[in-house]
């Protein structure tokens, strides 16, 4: 690709080197070698202006940079764009080119992983050759790769699609979160069809209010998603009705599903301890679900990813059938084991108030004992959802511990201090592993345990440094304990 290629993106006409040759784009200076195009964006810790001089001493092809961004002294072209992150999102789309045929991404407070994954597994009992991206990683045919971010980088994300496509995958689905929405991560994917699944308090630390939270999520409907492409929308939400009127007014072809859901209608569910009897009206038909899947949240995920699977070219009797044989998102309402006694243990990525809310409702139909919840709040993020965690645990479990998750560089007794002081009688143990094995020691027939907040993590990050510690595989050892 020569620079003049990424006309309409950036103002190349008039510039000395139309024919320069670009062999990549970059944010980071220290990855800015000869050919690559750097863009300097403006972070909340640096600005990337600061950098565009290093990377021109490693041959920068040119550097991108916002309009009124004095950037002088340069021997290469200095592009000036309104919003650089656009302009690298967009032109990362143009350079590697390929994409899935068909690409949809699901936004939301909670569920996002489980929908993207659902979604998958439903193109592929469709006899599909699909991917999805998310927290959980990158799952694709013969590829099955950890990741770090919900929604990549620009540069990252593009790439990927591009391997995907050329590997065959026709279909692929994705998370989108907000701040991947609000930093332009997404501009450039080619969507078929986007979902919404519900909205709470979330990243607090970043976005100033709800409102402004939802508004980021918001960008998927309307500004990303074509004229006319289907919104799946969860209909059962405090959030649900703002979500459809932005997506109408956007031009969107709306899609309900849930209790009050209009594509797809839940009609009634049974709840059992590892699996839900559902019925699902579609087109005026009523389908019988046995969903493997514990949680009124997982058969509302469910119904989102059939709706999005649907709406993209899946037949609904195809797509309702194959959430008979869906798997669970790794470490979301994940069943470890259970006690000799008969008590089952879940690991749960729940870290944020809705979340938590969820599997503790959840949980409560089949537990004929107590409900025993441990879990923590990351340090260095949003304080304010510490004291209403902490109500919600004690409002809906029998038993709360409270301990340490990801405590950064936070004390980590400050952490759970905040907790407490809105979860009277709740036990406070900070050595996560003791309190895991504690949580199974105190376990007796009928009672449920919920080990919420990390999930699928193989990470406890003290101070700057990130130790193993897996969730999963404390509970295994606490088990095995009690069987010894």
């Amino acid at each position: 690709m020569h620079l003049k290629d990424l006309t309409g993106i950036l103002p190349v006409e008039g510039t000395a080197s139309p024919d320069l040759e670009v062999t990549g784009l970059s944010s980071d200076s220290r990855q800015a070698g000869p050919g690559v195009v750097f863009f300097a964006l403006a972070g909340s810790k640096a600005d990337g202006s600061a950098y565009a001089a290093d990377a021109a001493s490693q041959g920068a092809a040119a550097v991108v940079a916002a309009k009124g961004n004095t950037i002088s002294g340069l021997s290469i072209p200095v592009l000036a764009v309104d919003d650089p992150r656009l302009a690298l999102a967009l032109s990362a789309s143009r350079f590697f080119g390929k994409q899935p045929e068909t690409m949809v991404a699901v936004t939301g407070t909670s569920g996002k992983t489980s929908v993207a994954a659902f979604t998958r597994q439903i193109w592929e009992h469709a006899g599909l050759a699909a991917a999805s991206i998310g927290t959980t990683g990158v799952v694709a045919p013969g590829r099955n790769e950890y990741g770090s971010l919900t929604t990549p980088d620009p540069v990252a994300l593009h790439k990927l699609l591009k391997e995907l496509a050329q590997a065959g995958v026709t279909h692929a689905s994705m998370e989108a979160s907000s701040h991947g929405l609000d930093q332009r991560r997404l501009d450039g994917v080619k969507l078929a069809a986007g979902g919404f699944t519900n909205l709470g308090r979330d990243h607090m630390d970043y976005h100033p209010t709800v409102e402004d939270y939802h508004r980021a999520k918001l960008r998927l409907f309307d500004t990303l998603l074509p004229k006319g492409a289907p919104a799946v929308i969860f209909a059962d939400d405090p959030w649900s009705e703002p979500t459809v009127h932005a997506a109408r007014a956007a031009g969107l072809n709306v899609l309900t599903v849930g209790r009050h859901g209009e594509f797809l209608t839940l009609k009634r569910v049974e709840h059992e301890r590892r699996r839900q009897r559902a019925e699902v009206e579609a087109d005026g038909v009523l389908y019988e679900i046995d969903l493997p899947l514990a949680g009124d949240f997982q058969i509302a995920n469910a119904l989102v990813s059939a709706g999005l699977a649907i709406s993209t070219g899946t037949s609904v009797g195809k797509a309702l059938a194959a959430l008979e044989k869906l798997k669970g998102a790794p470490g979301r309402l994940d069943l470890v084991g259970t006690t000799a006694a008969g008590a089952p243990v879940y690991v749960d990525y729940a870290h944020k108030p809705d979340a938590l809310e969820n599997v503790l409702t959840s949980v409560r139909p089949f537990t004929t004992g107590r409900v025993v919840v441990l879990f923590g709040c990351g340090g260095d993020r949003d304080r304010g959802k510490r004291p209403i965690m902490g109500e919600i645990a004690t409002r809906l479990a029998d038993i709360v511990i409270v301990t340490d998750d990801n405590p950064r560089t936070e004390i980590p007794e400050t952490i759970r201090a905040a907790i407490l002081a809105a979860a009277p009688g709740a036990i406070e143990i900070g050595d996560r592993r003791k309190a895991i094995h504690e949580a199974v020691a105190m376990l007796h027939a009928g009672d449920t345990l919920i080990v919420a907040g990390k999930g699928h993590e193989e990470g406890q990050t003290i101070g700057t440094e990130t130790f193993h510690f897996s969730d999963h595989e404390e509970v295994r050892e606490a088990l095995q304990e009690r069987v010894t």
